[in-house]
Formats: structure tokens, sequence, C-alpha cells
């Protein structure tokens, strides 16, 4: 039998397995929850910044994704989904464009909570706190000379990038500024903190000891609070006063006095920077983009003690709010998650309706 009479069989058989073959499902989550590394197995092991979310809100399903970091899970609707990036801005940046080019998933209506540790400005908050943020900032992309080499009269040897001193005006126009620093949808972050403001967190003995410390910074001091702050993103782990000072120099310089730096971190420029693409690209919404960062540890020293000895930390409880961070993360942001599902009439359609339920 000639090939060319064997088209037309083929045809109706393709077309009778096209009608008997369920068409793939598409998972349009509510939300996005994004964690950055965990511990060992996602769940019923030492916690990371993921397994609190895979166990409370019933991630059972298991997605995998082998353009990215790890897999996808789901609850059993599909409506909330959840990922890990892996550390630092590359691989959140690489993961989370893994997610948004799949199509097994339309995220073009998701809120995205990107819900992880950080450390913390003791000028700011207490260890335990969690912090939504209003800016992310770009600590990456500069020009750096040694500290050794430095001018007398300058505070830093790290330069903002396309600038030949500190903190050199005037700032670059705002579409080359755009690696640098993104503003999060203020209504959202306001409505986030108005809900979650009043949310109790984890206070320890060994977090009380070890703020206790800090006898410089009176906000230090104080118990756990939820607040609004913004984040500096760098892959580089740095610590120590004169560093925690260049941050706060930094976040100012990028966010021209609005923002005021409260915690560090290291992947959420590489998230933003995927989903601003995402967005023009119609696989996602930038302006439905939460970061809360929860604070694990202090940026810097305690009273009487070096920068190096701080960083060992082991002797000083340097880590002594790593599980609060993690409940605080899940507390707070856990809270957040269930109102947009709940209400998701509210909030499904642009512009989203900001109110507390």
């Amino acid at each position: 039998m000639h090939l060319s009479s064997l088209v037309p069989q083929l045809a109706a058989g393709l077309l009778a397995l096209s009608v008997t073959l369920p068409a793939a499902e598409i998972i349009r989550p509510k939300v996005v929850v994004v964690a950055m590394f965990e511990i060992g197995a996602d769940t019923g092991d030492a916690p990371g910044e993921f397994q609190f979310w895979v166990e409370r809100e019933k991630l059972d399903r298991v997605l995998p994704l082998p353009a990215a970091y790890h897999a996808v899970r789901a609850n059993a609707d599909g409506s909330v989904i959840g990922i890990v990036t892996g550390v630092g801005n590359s691989n959140a940046a690489a993961t989370i464009m893994a997610l948004g080019l799949d199509p097994r998933f339309d995220l073009s209506k998701s809120y995205w909570l990107v819900a992880g540790i950080a450390g913390l400005d003791p000028a700011d908050a207490s260890v335990g706190s969690a912090v939504w943020a209003d800016y992310v900032v770009e600590g990456d992309l500069g020009h750096e000379i040694d500290a050794r080499e430095i001018p007398a009269d300058w505070k830093t040897g790290y330069i903002p990038l396309r600038k030949k001193k500190p903190y050199e005006l005037p700032l670059l126009p705002a579409a080359e500024r755009a690696d640098n620093c993104y503003r999060l949808n203020p209504d959202l972050v306001q409505w986030a903190y108005a809900l979650t403001k009043d949310t109790p967190l984890l206070e320890t003995a060994a977090v009380r000891e070890f703020r206790a410390r800090f006898t410089d910074y009176p906000a230090a001091q104080r118990p756990p609070s939820v607040l609004i702050g913004s984040t500096l993103s760098s892959s580089t782990y740095w610590h120590g006063k004169l560093l925690d000072q260049w941050a706060n120099d930094w976040v100012a310089y990028y966010t021209e006095g609005r923002g005021n730096y409260v915690t560090t971190a290291m992947e959420d420029t590489g998230t933003l920077r995927a989903l601003t693409n995402l967005t023009r690209a119609g696989r996602a919404d930038v302006n439905r983009v939460l970061v809360l960062r929860t604070a694990s540890n202090f940026d810097l020293q305690p009273t009487g003690f070096t920068a190096a000895e701080s960083l060992a930390g082991e002797k000083l409880g340097h880590y002594a709010a790593f599980l609060p961070s993690l409940e605080a993360a899940h507390a707070v942001g856990s809270r957040v998650v269930h109102a947009l599902v709940k209400d998701w009439s509210l909030y499904e359609n642009p512009p989203p309706v900001l109110r507390t339920p």
C-alpha cells in the first residue's frame, strides 16, 4: 500500500485519539509561594523555608520541573503552589523563569509570596520579626576597589554601576536603574501589612538572650513585630557594622531616600527580574508580588564583639531566631495566602480590590 493512501486513516486515528484523551490540566494557582532553600526533604525532618508550607498548607502533589532547581508542589485543587528557587540571584531568576514559561501553569492572575529568612538591621527591629518589603534593591551590580586602596574621603570602596565615586549624582535614568531597584505595589504591601500586623510571633528564651547583647540598639531589645521596610538583595553574604552602614546608604541612594534598609537577603532581585520579564510576556503580573523576609539574625555584631566573631556565630547564638523566623514566615504569610484564596472574587481581576476581609 502506498504511503499516501494511509494519510486519511492516520488523520482519522489521531482525531479519535484526541477525542478520547483528556486535555492536559492547566493549573491556575491563586497564590505561588516562593521559598529559597530547604534542608533535606520537604517534609518530616529539620525544616528550611519550605517545609512548614508543604506540611501545613498540604502541598502534597509533586509536579516535576526539570528546568528549575526544585519540583513544584501543589495542594489538591491547585489554588496554592510552592517552589524552592535555590540560593542566590542566579538560581532564583532561572527557577522562576522556568516555572513562568511552563505551559502546565497559567500564572497570569496569580499572586506571588516570596517568604524567607533574612539578616536584620538592629536599628529597626528585633530578630524573629517579619518585614514586608516596599523596595527590593540590588546589591551585586556595581564597581569595587579593595578597602585598603579607597581614597581617604570615601565612605566605601563599592561604587554604583557606571559611576566613578560612591553615591555619585545624578542617578542613572529610571530605565537604567530598573535592574537595581524594584518598588513593590504599595497598595498591596499596605494591605498585607494591615492584615498581618497583629500576628503573634514566636519568642524564645534563646532569642531574648541573644538580642540582649545588642545594648546599643533599643529597637533590637523589643519583642518581634511585623513591619514594612526595604530589603537589599545580594548573593554575597556580608556582615558587620560598616557594611550595615553601606546597606543603609546603598538603599537610600537607589530609592532616592524613600526606602529604609531593614533586611538583607540573597535572591529577591533575581526573582523580581524574572517576574518583570514574564509580565512583559503576559505570563505573570509583577504588580501581584509580595516579599516577606523574617529575621533569623542581625546583620552586624553585638556590643563588644568583632564582625568576624559575630559571623562565626556559634558561641554567640548568631542564629538563635532561625526557627522563630521560619515560624514567622508561615504565620504572617499564610494569613495573606488564606485571604486571597478565600475571597478570590475580590482579588482575581485587575485592578485588585485591596481590602481587609
